[in-house]
């Protein structure tokens, strides 16, 4: 997993619209990465319905965040959409798993390890958290808590 005060590396995401999200996408604003196994699981459910709730205000306040995994972007927006959430979806589906490659995130079954990155508008990594396992949930104090190095 990359450290803080590493450039966050290049890398090319898809989003519902079918558009790319690439490294420019984080310029200019403090964004957080929350990188998730699969849509539909029972931790991942909780965990993008515990932040939209809890990360309302840092959101409010123009931070950024977006849920990343290896599904679809098809599967990701039936995903936001069945638990009514915001949180934009980014989708790391073709190539597959390159990106959370790229941010030191892919398990080795294939799919993101849960982790959370904090990128600061200049590009730098400013705060980064990988769980010890997909199975535990990182609570939204943790992503709190994470912004208070922005």
């Amino acid at each position: 997993m990359l450290d803080p005060g590493a450039y966050a590396p290049e890398f090319s995401l898809g989003t519902e619209s079918g558009e790319r999200f690439t490294q420019q996408d984080l310029q200019g604003k403090t964004t957080v990465l929350v990188f998730y196994p699969f849509a539909f699981s029972p931790v991942c459910t909780d965990q993008l319905q515990t932040y939209e709730k809890e990360l309302s205000e840092p959101r409010a306040q123009g931070v950024e965040i977006y849920g990343v995994s290896c599904d679809s972007s098809w599967a990701q927006k039936a995903f936001r959409e069945k638990l009514d959430v915001t949180i934009p979806q980014l989708s790391d589906f073709e190539p597959k798993g390159a990106a959370c490659a790229a941010f030191g995130v892919l398990h080795e079954g294939g799919f993101p390890q849960r982790a959370l990155i904090i990128v600061g508008p200049d590009g730098v990594i400013r705060w980064s958290y990988e769980a010890p396992s997909p199975a535990d949930l990182p609570g939204a104090h943790m992503v709190l808590g994470g912004l208070k190095n922005v």
